[in-house]
């Protein structure tokens, strides 16, 4: 394992330092899983294959989901030979990791010439194979025209349209929109406290040209509530200006209501990076042995897969990091405090309630 690790980081080196004359494909070995071990090859390898496919895997060597992970992205590049399947050790080069805002492992990014157009966050290896088959469908083949074609991408529109009972459709994510429309857009709904799931339109082609039609709309940003277009932001912000927003709208219970109802959810609560399942990362991974340890019965909370709840819940229990035990909704503490309360042999009470 190790060998064949190093033997496709010198080829990506190779070929990141052969420079003029080879050609853009030189060092590039398909149907191999490649290695980055800096920022330069980073670069580099993007500059190669601008013209491909590169899909790279943010990975760490204590993540036992990472190595598996790593096993797909093998097979993947043996079946699609096109695209350049790379593995980067996240914390070996933070340049890069923080550049992209990698904040836990296993982290997918997908690339076309040289731009980010895809992410995929944890260890769910059919998604990854479907992102990887729709990226380079899109790249390969030219659109589809024929009905049932059609036919598939409006019931898909309709999905998404209804996937929330207020969904936007914008130019990037709402912690980090990608245009000014759409930073206005998001920063109305959640002045209005209104509830909303988003879709990025730059994560998948079809969408982003399919919902014009589906729509009659031309542009983004597109908020649609019960599945039926409201409008764009020339719109949204009429409908504030006449105080109609809060009524179309639905409104998101209060944070703080929303994070005692969260901590109260089970007697045993812990707030973590990643599942029960699959930690994300190193600290949450160890309290999760520790728990699993006492034999007493606990729920947990991924707070990757909300924002809100990450940064709420930092003021609310005046605790800055991650992860966070609760017991009967009051703070326990973070790693060091139960890894302290283990080792006096009082955690067990605490757990069960008794003290």
């Amino acid at each position: 394992m190790a060998s064949g690790a190093a033997a496709a980081g010198a080829e990506v080196a190779a070929g990141v330092g052969a420079g003029p004359g080879p050609g853009p494909e030189a060092g590039v070995q398909p149907g191999a899983l490649l290695e980055v071990t800096s920022r330069e090859q980073f670069d580099e390898l993007l500059r190669l294959r601008a013209r491909s496919l590169v899909v790279i895997h943010f990975w760490a060597p204590w993540a036992p989901q990472c190595a598996q992970m790593n096993d797909v992205m093998a097979e993947l590049a043996k079946e699609n030979p096109q695209v350049a399947f790379v593995k980067l050790e996240a914390e070996a080069v933070p340049e890069v990791s923080e550049k992209y805002e990698i904040s836990s492992v296993p982290t997918f990014l997908f690339f076309k010439n040289a731009q980010k157009v895809d992410r995929l966050d944890g260890a769910h290896a059919p998604e990854l194979t479907r992102k990887v088959e729709r990226h380079v469908t899109s790249s390969a083949l030219p659109r589809a025209s024929s009905e049932r074609t059609k036919e598939d991408l409006n019931l898909r529109l309709k999905k998404l349209t209804n996937a929330a009972p207020c969904m936007l459709f914008m130019k990037g994510s709402p912690q980090e929109p990608r245009c000014g429309f759409s930073k206005q857009m998001v920063e109305i709904l959640n002045k209005h406290n209104i509830q909303f799931s988003s879709f990025d339109i730059f994560s998948d082609e079809d969408v982003r040209q399919g919902l014009k039609a589906y729509s009659n709309w031309p542009t983004y940003p597109q908020l649609y509530v019960s599945g039926e277009l409201i409008g764009g932001l020339d719109i949204v912000k009429e409908l504030e200006a006449s105080n109609e927003l809060d009524t179309i709208c639905p409104k998101a219970p209060k944070l703080e209501e929303r994070l005692k109802v969260l901590t109260n959810k089970a007697s045993v609560m812990l707030f973590m990076k990643g599942s029960k399942q699959m930690a994300k990362c190193g600290f949450s991974k160890q309290i999760l042995e520790i728990l699993n340890s006492t034999g007493i019965d606990f729920e947990t909370f991924d707070i990757l897969e909300d924002e809100e709840v990450r940064q709420g819940l930092k003021a609310y229990s005046n605790w800055p990091t991650y992860p966070q035990l609760y017991v009967k909704g009051e703070l326990v503490g973070g790693l060091d405090i139960v890894k302290e309360l283990k080792e006096n042999g009082e955690l067990l009470p605490i757990l069960r309630g008794e003290t």
